[in-house]
C-alpha cells in the first residue's frame, strides 16, 4: 500500500510517499481502507523530530481517519467488513499511520462514522473533538461556571466552545477579530480579540477571572493570568509553555487517548448538527508536503484533509 512516512526529520520536504506492506489486523483490531485523514499539528511535530520516537527506519504520520472496515481481527467485536467508521491512532512510533491507504486500529479506538457527513468532515472529529471533550472532563466545571477558550476558532477550540456551551458553561472565546461571529455561533457568550491583553480583557468581562481555561492556542502564562485564583487550567500541549500552578490554580495538561465509545457520542452530535466539523481543503495523499506547508503558514479555519 501507499503511505506517507519520514525517514529523516525536518521540514515538509522530508515527507515521502512509500510502498509499505499491507498491515494485518491482530486480535481485537480492525483494518480500515482510509478515505480521508486529517492533518494535525502533532503530525508536524512528529515530522520535525520534536517528539521522542524509537529507532524505526521510517515512521508513519496521521492520527485520525475516516474510512471503511475491510478486515476484522479475532475478537474485534462491534464491526464488520463494509462498516463506515472513524478512528484515532494514538501511538507515535508506528511504521504507518493514517496518511495511508490502509490503517489498523484497535476496535476500541474506532466508532461508526456519523451518518450524513462526508468522509473529510468526519475525519476531523477523532483527535480534535476527543481532545476538547477530554480537556473539559479535566476542567470539571459545574454548569454556570465561566470558561475561557483560547484558539476558539481553531479545530480543538471550536469543538471545545460547542461542547462547553452544551454543558451549560459560560464561554469567553479568544480568537481573531474576524472570527467573532463564528465563535458566538458556536455558543460563546463573550469574545476577546487576539492582540488584547488577555488577563485584563477577561477580567473586565468576568470579575476576578474565569473559573477555568482551556488553552487551545498554547499561550501559557498569558492564559493562566486570566483564570481566577483557585481555578483550573488545561493546556492542550504539555510542552515548555505550560505555566506553574500559580495562585492555587489546578494545572492539568490533557493527554489525548483513543476512546471509541466517547467518539461515537461525538459523532452522533456531529450527525445531528450539534458539533461543526470544518474542512479547510481536501488534498490528494501525494500532496502531504503541500498540506504541511499550508499548515505551517497558519490562518486555516478547519483542518486540511488528505484523500488516499
Amino acid at each position: 500500500m501507499r503511505a506517507i512516512v519520514v525517514r529523516s526529520f525536518g521540514g515538509p520536504e522530508v515527507l515521502e510517499a512509500a510502498e509499505v506492506p499491507d498491515p494485518e489486523p491482530g486480535p481485537g483490531q480492525v483494518r480500515i481502507r482510509v478515505t480521508a485523514a486529517a492533518v494535525n499539528p502533532v503530525d508536524a511535530l512528529t515530522r520535525s523530530g520534536a517528539l521522542p520516537l524509537g529507532d524505526r527506519p521510517a515512521v508513519g504520520l496521521g492520527w485520525d481517519a475516516a474510512g471503511v472496515v475491510d478486515a476484522v481481527g479475532p475478537g474485534a467485536a462491534g464491526f464488520a467488513a463494509g462498516d463506515e467508521v472513524i478512528g484515532l491512532r494514538d501511538r507515535l512510533d508506528v511504521p504507518a499511520g493514517a496518511y495511508a491507504e490502509l490503517l489498523v486500529l484497535d476496535a476500541a479506538s474506532a466508532a461508526p462514522a456519523p451518518p450524513g457527513l462526508d468522509a473529510a468532515a468526519a475525519a476531523t472529529l477523532p483527535l480534535n473533538a476527543l481532545t476538547a471533550a477530554q480537556a473539559l472532563d479535566l476542567l470539571d466545571l459545574p454548569p454556570g461556571a465561566s470558561l475561557l477558550v483560547t484558539g476558539a476558532a481553531g479545530a480543538v477550540g471550536g469543538y471545545a466552545v460547542e461542547l462547553a456551551a452544551r454543558r451549560g458553561l459560560r464561554v469567553v472565546a479568544a480568537a481573531g477579530a474576524a472570527d467573532e461571529e463564528v465563535v458566538r455561533r458556536f455558543g460563546a457568550e463573550w469574545f476577546v480579540p487576539r492582540g488584547a491583553h488577555l488577563g485584563d480583557a477577561v477580567r473586565a468581562l468576568v470579575p476576578g477571572g474565569a473559573d477555568g481555561a482551556l488553552d487551545a492556542a498554547m499561550l501559557g502564562a498569558r492564559t493562566l493570568d486570566a483564570v481566577r485564583s483557585g481555578g483550573a487550567f488545561v493546556p492542550v500541549n504539555a510542552g515548555p509553555s505550560v505555566p506553574p500552578p500559580l495562585r492555587g490554580i489546578r494545572v492539568a495538561p490533557v493527554w489525548i487517548r483513543a476512546d471509541g465509545a466517547r467518539l461515537a457520542e461525538l459523532a452522533d452530535l456531529a450527525a445531528r448538527g450539534r458539533l461543526t466539523p470544518r474542512v479547510a481543503a481536501v488534498l490528494p495523499l501525494a500532496d502531504a508536503a503541500e498540506a504541511h506547508a499550508r499548515l505551517a503558514k497558519g490562518g486555516l479555519r478547519g483542518r486540511l484533509v488528505l484523500a488516499p
